[in-house]
């Protein structure tokens, strides 16, 4: 499965903001329902991925995920989810593991993936890609930073650059501002894709995505 997300547009090209959270598997089936759209496209569309903190509520003081936290999703919305996302996996071909995934933190990955993208623009695709594999293939816990070290090393990334941007606090704090940023667009559930003021919410149909770009 490929997610070729880019870091921004070349001149000339057209794009779309996407939206998204790595523990959102809708997120992960957009980008796969985005890349059949790019792909039967005569025109590139750049993408512009955007992080988005969808268990933002469920955070404490120190930051970390506190799941006493009520957060409105019963066990009926959860078995509702599975069952769409088992639905949309055979809608767009994609292998999934895992359907649902409540115990994950993915705020260490976005905030890797934002360091990666200022200093390894030309491997921020592959490891935005292998991060969303990581989790939803291969159901490894893209919270822990040796996991996010070792998707790096694979890369050539260096492992203690990662680490030590991980645990940044003033790149918390910028990772913040763009989680605000976000729902100051009026972003509230993920994946969302933006196009010059329009937008559609949820792992739409390629069909839905070209409407939304091309009109």
């Amino acid at each position: 499965m490929s997610h070729d997300t880019a870091s921004g547009a070349t001149a000339g090209e057209e794009t779309i903001t996407m939206y998204a959270d790595y523990v959102c598997p809708f997120c992960y089936l957009g980008e796969a329902s985005l890349e059949q759209y790019r792909e039967r496209r005569e025109q590139p569309l750049d993408v512009e991925w955007h992080p988005f903190d969808l268990r933002g509520g469920q955070r404490g003081p120190n930051g970390e995920i506190d799941t006493t936290i009520e957060n409105g999703k019963d066990e009926d919305y959860y078995a509702q989810a599975r069952e769409n996302v088992e639905r949309l996996q055979e809608e767009y071909d994609v292998e999934m593991s895992l359907s649902i995934a409540r115990e994950v933190d993915s705020k260490n990955a976005q905030q890797a993936a934002v360091y990666v993208r200022e200093a390894y623009p030309e491997k921020f695709e592959d490891f935005h890609e292998r991060v969303f594999d990581a989790l939803w293939q291969d159901e490894r816990d893209i919270g822990d930073p040796d996991v996010l070290a070792d998707i790096a090393m694979g890369l050539g990334i260096d492992a203690a650059d990662l680490r030590a941007a991980i645990d940044d606090d003033e790149r918390e704090s910028a990772l913040e501002e763009r989680f605000a940023e976000a729902k100051g667009a009026g972003v509230t559930g993920v994946p969302t894709f933006a196009y010059e003021g329009y937008a559609a919410r949820g792992a739409v149909p390629p069909e839905q995505l070209e409407r939304l770009v091309e009109g």
